[in-house]
């Protein structure tokens, strides 16, 4: 499944899986409709790709000193953030954010390993070797 599209779809698909399950096992997240859960989605998506790297920019000695756990608290504000921007997306609280937030990321985490076969976002082992090619090229 290398087609881009087809890749942006199964993200779409899993990430709303996990807001779904996160509706379902918080108490303080709740979506009205499947139509909001499209723009919840959707909105997600478009943070996580334009304001998360930002803030991580921002925020990375937190994120060192916190050992990672400063990105979990960064999902958790886009969470809470759009649960503030789109109507019939209820997100009571921080703590509510910061459980979906974990749900979220778990689901992701579980789902790309599943479908990849593999860790998230790429091989589980070391490249593998090219026959009859001696470039000098390093495989990434």
């Amino acid at each position: 499944m290398n087609h881009p599209l087809l890749q942006l779809l199964l993200r779409w698909a899993v990430l709303a899986l996990g807001v779904t399950l996160a509706s379902h096992v918080i108490p303080g997240i709740a979506y009205d409709t499947p139509r909001t859960l499209v723009v919840v989605v959707l909105l997600l998506s478009f943070f996580n790709a334009v304001l998360k790297p930002l803030l991580v920019l921002f925020t990375l000695p937190f994120i060192l000193l916190t050992l990672g756990l400063g990105v979990l608290l960064i999902n958790a504000l886009l969470f809470l953030f759009v649960g503030r921007i789109v109507e019939g997306f209820h997100v009571e609280g921080f703590w509510s954010a910061l459980g979906g937030a974990v749900i979220v990321s778990l689901t992701n985490l579980l789902l790309s390993r599943v479908v990849s076969g593999g860790p998230p976002g790429g091989q589980s082992g070391p490249p593998a070797k090219r026959r009859g090619r001696s470039d000098d090229v390093i495989d990434v």
